[in-house]
């Protein structure tokens, strides 16, 4: 059974950094898309940053030039590294995954995402 888990949330104040891990257990084949989703406060899960098997990647303009996501292929890992942290990213941030081709890796919607983590709280303070 397939599980993906996060790790690297907390708390810090704006203009901090945090590096967000996900790991992927019960495969060995590596995943055709990854990707980092958030949900704030009263608000509806958005994608941050996907990024797929060939290393292409993408990311919301809301954190472009401050948020990197990467993976390690040997372990099926991802990452995001968030810098320049501001108020407005406080939420729980979500881990995803598929290993399904049929919805591309080209779109922050979830919808083709299959495997979710739990998600790991991230809050910014002014």
């Amino acid at each position: 059974q397939v599980q993906l888990v996060e790790s690297g949330g907390g708390s810090v104040q704006a203009g901090g950094s945090l590096r967000l891990s996900c790991a992927v257990s019960g495969t060995t084949y590596r995943s055709y898309c990854m990707g980092w989703f958030r949900q704030g406060p009263g608000k509806g899960r958005e994608g941050v940053a996907i990024i797929g098997r060939d290393g292409t990647a993408r990311s919301a303009d809301s954190v472009k030039g401050r948020f990197t996501i990467s993976q390690y292929n040997a372990k099926n890992s991802l990452y995001l590294e968030m810098n320049s942290l501001k108020p407005e990213d406080t939420a729980m941030y979500y881990c995803a995954a598929t290993w399904s081709i049929v919805g591309g890796c080209s779109s922050l919607a979830p919808g083709p995402f299959d495997y979710w983590g739990q998600g790991t709280q991230v809050t910014v303070s002014s």
